[in-house]
C-alpha cells in the first residue's frame, strides 16, 4: 500500500514538475519514473478514476487532474493567513530580538496589518494600519518588485515620479526581485533599517512582505547576512503554509 502511494506521488510530482510542459506521453513517464509499463498503466488507471490524473483524448497523453485544484482551493479557504504568519513572526522576533512586520499592498500604498514587537526596550514601533507608499522602505519595495509587470507599471504611473526617480526605482525593483530580499535604511524614519522578503501565495502571486525592523545602532554589516537569511526563511515558511506552488 505504502509503495503504491509512493509510486503514485512520483507520477504526480513528475506531471506537475514543469510549468511549460502540460502533457506527458506514457513512454516518457516510464523513462522518468523507472516504473514498468504494466505498473505505470495500473497506477494511472487508478489515479484517473479518482480525478487526480487526466488522459487527453486527442493525444492520449497524461496530465494532472483538476481534483488537485479542488482540494487545494478547499484547503486555501481554511487557512487564516494572518494567524499562520503570526506564528512564524513570533518565533522570528524571539530569534532576532527585533520587531517583525507584515505588510500588504493597497493601491499605490502598503498597509501594516500585523506586527510583533521586539522584546528589547529600544525598538521600532510602527502602528498597525499605517499606510506607506509602495516605493518607500524595504517591505513595500519587496511587494512592488514581485508584482506582475503590468501591475508594477500601473503602480509607478500613479506615483507621479520624475523620469530619473522612475528609472532608479525600476533598477532597485529588478535587483530586489533577483536577490529575493530588500534592505532599506532611514527611508521612512531616520536612523532605522529594515530587511524584508516577499510572501508568495497560490499561483505564485505576491500577497505580502515580512520585514525585520532594526534601530540604526543595532544594524551592522556583520549582522546583515543573518537578518537577510532569517527574513527570507520566515517568508518562505509562511508562503509554503498558505499554499505556494
Amino acid at each position: 500500500m505504502i509503495q503504491s502511494i509512493d509510486r503514485a506521488m512520483l507520477i504526480i510530482n513528475l506531471l506537475t514538475s514543469e510549468n511549460s510542459k502540460d502533457e506527458w506521453p506514457i513512454t516518457e513517464l516510464a523513462e522518468k519514473t523507472s516504473l514498468p509499463l504494466g505498473t505505470l498503466h495500473r497506477l494511472l488507471r487508478s489515479l484517473i478514476e479518482h480525478g487526480l490524473v487526466v488522459q487527453v483524448p486527442e493525444t492520449k497523453q497524461y496530465k494532472a487532474g483538476y481534483k488537485w485544484m479542488e482540494i487545494g482551493l478547499r484547503q486555501l479557504d481554511k487557512i487564516d493567513f494572518r494567524l499562520e504568519a503570526r506564528i512564524v513572526m513570533e518565533r522570528l522576533a524571539g530569534e532576532v530580538e527585533e520587531s517583525i512586520y507584515l505588510n500588504i499592498a493597497s493601491g499605490a500604498d502598503a498597509i501594516v496589518i500585523e506586527k510583533i514587537d521586539s522584546p528589547l526596550k529600544i525598538r521600532l514601533a510602527e502602528n498597525l494600519g499605517i499606510r506607506i507608499p509602495l516605493y518607500v522602505g524595504a517591505p513595500n519595495k519587496t511587494i512592488l518588485a514581485n508584482m506582475e509587470e503590468h501591475e508594477i507599471r500601473q503602480t509607478i504611473n500613479r506615483l507621479k515620479l520624475s523620469p530619473e526617480e522612475e528609472q532608479k526605482l525600476l533598477k532597485q525593483l529588478a535587483e530586489i526581485k533577483r536577490n529575493g530580499y530588500a534592505v532599506s535604511q532611514s527611508e521612512k524614519t531616520e536612523d532605522t533599517a529594515s530587511v524584508a522578503a516577499p510572501i508568495i501565495g497560490y499561483n505564485n502571486k505576491v500577497i505580502a512582505a515580512l520585514s525585520i525592523g532594526v534601530p540604526g545602532f543595532r544594524f551592522t554589516e556583520e549582522r546583515l547576512p543573518e537578518l537577510i537569511a532569517k527574513a527570507k526563511a520566515a517568508a518562505e515558511e509562511i508562503s509554503r503554509k498558505i499554499g505556494r506552488i
